[in-house]
């Protein structure tokens, strides 16, 4: 199951440039993100939303993965025989890895090991800066302002409400 393997089930594809990554270079590799959150969840059952934030935490924010990159790959995972879904609760899957998955990680030992050393240089280099919490916020924070106003001119009262609400969110944080 090396890179052959890899190419011919899709691993590793659509990453490029889509994370959003705050600072130097690229936190993986092409690939590695499929074997980290294998990784993750062979740590214990995980949902989406958790290795989300499990990524974000062990990178000290450097990086979020969008949920457009995390979900697809745990179906693939899924699919490919190397996780499960144990349970449903909702819309809301739990996966777990399974023996095929566990042999693939053990074949893959050194990449992983090596992925997880840059994980922890890169927690290290930023284990000072904002929370993840803070830069995930600000993130959604951004793309609300953007997404709003690509919709057109505003009006001269969504204008007044618009600033009033980001004086407001400014006057909140100096004073945190």
């Amino acid at each position: 199951m090396g890179g052959r393997w890899n190419r011919e089930h899709g691993f590793g594809k659509g990453f490029g440039g889509r994370h959003r990554h705050h600072g130097g270079g690229r936190v993986f590799d092409h690939g590695d993100l499929r074997l980290v959150i294998l990784h993750l969840i062979s740590e214990k059952p995980r949902y989406g939303y958790e290795v989300i934030k499990a990524i974000e935490e062990k990178v000290a924010g450097a990086y979020t993965p969008s949920p457009g990159v995390v979900y697809p790959t745990l179906t693939l995972l899924e699919e490919t025989g190397l996780a499960t879904v144990s349970e449903v609760e909702g819309n809301k899957k739990l996966y777990a890895v399974t023996e095929s998955g566990k042999s693939h990680l053990a074949e893959n030992r050194v990449t992983v090991e090596g992925i997880l050393r840059r994980i922890e240089e890169t927690h290290a280099a930023h284990g000072g800066g904002p929370s993840p919490q803070i830069i995930r916020a600000m993130e959604n924070f951004k793309m609300a302002l953007r997404l709003r106003l690509s919709q057109g001119k505003l009006s001269e009262e969504q204008n007044r409400s618009i600033t009033a609400a980001l004086d407001e969110a400014a006057r909140k944080i100096e004073q945190a």
